[in-house]
């Protein structure tokens, strides 16, 4: 049985250390480009998405300036372990819209349906819901009730509704992350460890992804809304 447990204020640190790690050991599943990994770059994005959702999580109660709230999944047996959350952003102008930003549940519970429940946790509280996702992922969230409404960037974007809200919503700025000390450090790392040529070739290998990827999403959402 999964429990959810809502937060529109700062969680408790054992919280976020759990929802840190989700996001450390399922990054491929909450980075848009899918980043793998074998790609030597893989530890800078597990750094640099995992300090993004720390914003979020201290942004919690209006600190930072933006709406931000939380779902976090546990199980009812063992109430202490997070076994998923969604992290989402109300829409300032809209009442009933949100976009949610960070989603993940622990590969051993994903038998419990653990982003379905959180889903509709979400859903509940805010009927117009706007998400991204890849393309493999679109079945079973139509099943849901999303349905496609265009691509942002490498994924698919789907709304509880066949449109975008008008509102605005308030998102941080994460861009200065990548470019931090932290960051450098582990690129200047990685550098040392395997080379210059294998660090090119490793951003050779996102790009290619992220391309194919955004060919691939283009391409699946035009035959979907011919």
């Amino acid at each position: 049985m999964i429990t959810l447990t809502h937060f529109d204020t700062p969680c408790s640190e054992p919280i976020n250390s759990q929802i840190l790690q989700l996001v450390v050991d399922h990054l491929s599943d909450i980075s848009a480009m899918e980043i793998a990994p074998s790609n030597l770059l893989y530890s800078v994005y597990q750094y640099a998405i995992g300090y993004e959702v720390h914003l979020y999580l201290e942004a919690l109660g209006g600190a930072k300036g933006i709406a931000v709230e939380l779902i976090v999944a546990t199980d009812e047996q063992d109430p202490d372990t997070v076994i998923g959350f969604a992290l989402y952003l109300p829409v300032k102008d809209d009442p009933q819209a949100c976009g949610i930003a960070y989603m993940a549940e622990r590969a051993s519970h994903r038998h419990l349906g653990v982003n379905r429940a959180m889903l509709q946790e979400v859903v509940r509280r805010y009927p117009h819901t706007e998400l991204t996702c890849s393309v493999s992922k679109v079945p079973a969230l139509e099943g849901m009730g999303f349905q496609v409404i265009g691509t942002r960037g490498p994924q698919v974007l789907m709304n509880t509704r066949d449109h975008s809200t008008d509102g605005l919503m308030g998102i941080l700025d994460v861009a200065a992350i990548y470019s931090s000390t932290e960051v450098r450090q582990i690129h200047t790392y990685l550098l040392q460890r395997n080379g210059k040529k294998a660090m090119l070739e490793a951003e050779k290998k996102r790009d290619r992804q992220i391309d194919q990827l955004t060919a691939k999403a283009r391409a699946f959402v035009a035959q979907r809304l011919a």
